[in-house]
C-alpha cells in the first residue's frame, strides 16, 4: 500500500460505447458498468485510483483523465510500472478469461466481474492458479449487499421465516448477446447466488427454454431443489423489459412466515404465517445510498477493502461465480436432456 496507507488500484477495462451497450447485461446497458468501477475507486480517500487499461487508447485516454489517473493499453505494462494493491476487472461479458488469467499470474489481488467466464473449463483454471498464487479473488455479487436481501437474509437467521419451504426469482429485462445462454450464464447468475446465499444449496435442476424470439435461449424457466429438502423456481428472460414496475421479484416462504425483495433495493416485506398485518422497508426520502442500485457496489467495495486490510479472504470469493456457472451448466444439461440433472461440486 502506499505511504499513506491508500490501497493502490487499477482498473482493467475503459468502458464501452457511449451509452454502455454491449458491455454487460441488459439490467447495466443503461450505463458502462466500467464506469461504476472508476466512480467508485476515483471517488475513496482511502484509496489510490492509479490506472486505467483499455483496449483503444483514445478512450481510455479519455476515461482516465476524467479520473484522474494513467491510461495504459497492456496489462503487464500496467502492472510493471503501477505496481497496484489491487485490481479491478470490467470487461466484456465473454472477455474475462485471458485479462483474469494474467492478473492472476503476476500474482496480484483482483475483484473479478461477474460471470466469472462462461466455461467451466477455464473457470477451473482460473481457480486453480489463483490457488497456487494464493492471492485475494473476488468476484462482484453487488446483489447480496441491497438493503431488502440484507433484511431478508437477517430474518432467515433469526429464525423469522422458520424452516424454508420454496423461494421464488424472477429477473427479466432487455439484453443482446451472441452466445445461446447469455441470459441464463451473465444474468441469472445473480439468481442462482442469491438463492443459495439465502436458502442454501441447490441439489438438482430441471429446466424448460425458449428461443422463439431468436438470439438463443433468452427465456428460461427453472425448477429446483434444495439441499434441505425445500424447492424453488427461477425465471429469466431477455425478452421482457426493465422499464416495468417489479422486473425482480425474489420470495421465500417458510414454515414460520415470508419474505419478499421487489426489484433488488425497491422495497422489502415480511408477513408471519397466517398475518394479513406485516412489516415493511422502503428507502427514505434522504435515503439515496439504499434507493440506488449502483451504490450496492459501493457498500461490497466497503466490505471487500476491510477484508483486504484485515488480510482476510474476500466477503464474496470467485468460488462464488464458479458455483453460479456451475448451476447454468446444470440448467443447459437438464433442457437438452429432458431430464431433472443432479448439481455437482467442484473436484
Amino acid at each position: 500500500m502506499t505511504s499513506a496507507k491508500k490501497v493502490k488500484v487499477a482498473l482493467v477495462g475503459a468502458g464501452g460505447s457511449a451509452d454502455g451497450l454491449g458491455w454487460g447485461d441488459g439490467f447495466r446497458s443503461a450505463g458502462s458498468w466500467g464506469l461504476q468501477h472508476a466512480r467508485i475507486w476515483s471517488s475513496r480517500p482511502d484509496v489510490d485510483f492509479c490506472a486505467i487499461v483499455g483496449r483503444d487508447a483514445a478512450r481510455t485516454q479519455a476515461r482516465a483523465e476524467r479520473f484522474g489517473a494513467r491510461a495504459y493499453t497492456g496489462i503487464a505494462d500496467m502492472l510493471e510500472r503501477e505496481t497496484p494493491d489491487l485490481v479491478s476487472l470490467c470487461l466484456p461479458n465473454q472477455g474475462h478469461f485471458d485479462a483474469t488469467l494474467e492478473v492472476i499470474r503476476a500474482g496480484v489481488p483482483l475483484l473479478a466481474e461477474k460471470p466469472l467466464v462462461f466455461d467451466l473449463r477455464e473457470a477451473d483454471r482460473l481457480l486453480n492458479e489463483a490457488a497456487k498464487k494464493n492471492v485475494f479473488f473476488a468476484i462482484n455479487f453487488n446483489h447480496r449487499f441491497a438493503k431488502p436481501v440484507e433484511l431478508a437474509l437477517a430474518a432467515i437467521r433469526a429464525g423469522r421465516l422458520g424452516e424454508p419451504t420454496f423461494a421464488s426469482w424472477r429477473f427479466g429485462g432487455e439484453g443482446a448477446s451472441d452466445h445461446p445462454h447469455a441470459n441464463l450464464i451473465e444474468t441469472q447468475c445473480h439468481g442462482f447466488d442469491m438463492l443459495e446465499h439465502l436458502c442454501g444449496p441447490i441439489e438438482s435442476v430441471m429446466a424448460e427454454m425458449t428461443d422463439r424470439t431468436g438470439g438463443g435461449y433468452r427465456t428460461l424457466s427453472l425448477a429446483l431443489r434444495f439441499r434441505s429438502g425445500a424447492v424453488g423456481s427461477l425465471i429469466g428472460t431477455y425478452d421482457s423489459s426493465y422499464a416495468y414496475p417489479d422486473a425482480h421479484r425474489l420470495e421465500i416462504d417458510g414454515t414460520l412466515g415470508r419474505s419478499v425483495i421487489h426489484d433488488t433495493v425497491k422495497r422489502y416485506t415480511f408477513h408471519a404465517k397466517g398475518s394479513e398485518v406485516g412489516e415493511s422497508w422502503e428507502p427514505g426520502y434522504f435515503n439515496d445510498a439504499d434507493r440506488e442500485f449502483h451504490r450496492t457496489f459501493d457498500k461490497h467495495v466497503d466490505a471487500l477493502l476491510g477484508a483486504f486490510r484485515r488480510g482476510e479472504r474476500p466477503p464474496i470469493e470467485a468460488e462464488a461465480g464458479y458455483r453460479a456457472l456451475l448451476l447454468a451448466d446444470a440448467a443447459v444439461r437438464s433442457f437438452e436432456s429432458g431430464t431433472r440433472v443432479k448439481v455437482p461440486t467442484r473436484e
